[in-house]
């Protein structure tokens, strides 16, 4: 289905029953990044995905403004609103995180539990900030000049995806082909808008945020391990959980173990 917020048009699927659970996908993604964690869910929750703005069948605007992550976060909890709830679980991955981190530093009373999935609060200092968006402003720069084809063969190659490297062929391939259905103005817009060095830094809210938060990383990412590390002894509320062998995206390296961990952290919530 589509929900138009706030002049902007969102791709939603919902599926399952229960309590709502709001699941956001990473850079280049969409709702498919979450078909197989919600075989696990939808018997008990009900499991609600949305084209990111710039992915998927969701609005490109051109103007990257629109993009901003408070605003972003705002289209969340209203379009949440227009399915009839006030209250959710969050799941985000990566960008996705970072999204749903940043709804929960906003509207903490809408968020009842946060889990994410290797997620950093963003940067510290303004300098750091200031070096990051000009690295993203290059990187969408770049998708405008070589266009989608190539950037995603670049993408797809990074050391944070090193450990994809040994999933099945047909398994990496579709991964491929659902990053190619995204556009080049909407990934360009989302780098600029909704990239780590535009975002504001939320590591000063982590100690306000009451609710029960999942930390969740793969040992082979050590960037966002030392994060998590971190945002563990901030949280007044976390659980952490290492996963033995994965990468940046455990959801995709082992769907089995994640979905397994989603549903019991979210059994005791």
């Amino acid at each position: 289905m589509e929900i138009e917020v706030h002049g902007c048009r969102y791709y939603v699927e919902v599926s399952g029953k229960g309590e709502p659970l709001l699941l956001l996908h990473g850079f280049t993604g969409n709702v498919d990044t979450w078909t197989e964690t919600i075989a696990y869910l939808r018997d008990h929750y009900l499991c609600v995905t949305v084209d990111i703005i710039g992915h998927g069948k969701s609005s490109c605007p051109a103007d990257e403004e629109r993009y901003k992550m408070e605003l972003v976060a705002r289209d969340m909890i209203e379009l949440m609103n227009k399915l009839g709830y006030a209250k959710l679980h969050l799941l985000g991955y990566s960008m996705g995180g970072r999204l749903a981190l940043t709804m929960a530093a906003l509207f903490p009373d809408a968020v009842e539990s946060l889990l994410l999935e290797s997620t950093s609060p963003g940067l510290k200092t303004e300098e750091e900030r200031l070096q990051r968006k000009k690295g993203d402003a290059a990187l969408a720069e770049r998708i405008e000049r070589e266009g989608m084809e190539a950037f995603i063969d670049y993408w797809q190659e990074i050391p944070l995806f090193a450990t994809q490297r040994t999933l099945p062929s047909i398994q990496r391939e579709a991964i491929r082909q659902q990053r190619l259905q995204n556009s080049v103005k909407g990934l360009s817009c989302s780098l600029k808008g909704m990239g780590t060095g535009s975002q504001p830094s939320w590591w000063e809210a982590l100690p306000r945020l009451s609710m029960p938060v999942l930390l969740i990383t793969g040992t082979e990412d050590k960037k966002f391990t030392k994060i998590a590390a971190e945002m563990a002894r901030l949280l007044p509320s976390a659980v952490w959980k290492e996963i033995n062998g994965a990468g940046h995206a455990i959801h995709v390296e082992d769907s089995a173990k994640f979905g397994t961990i989603i549903k019991e952290f979210l059994s005791h919530t």
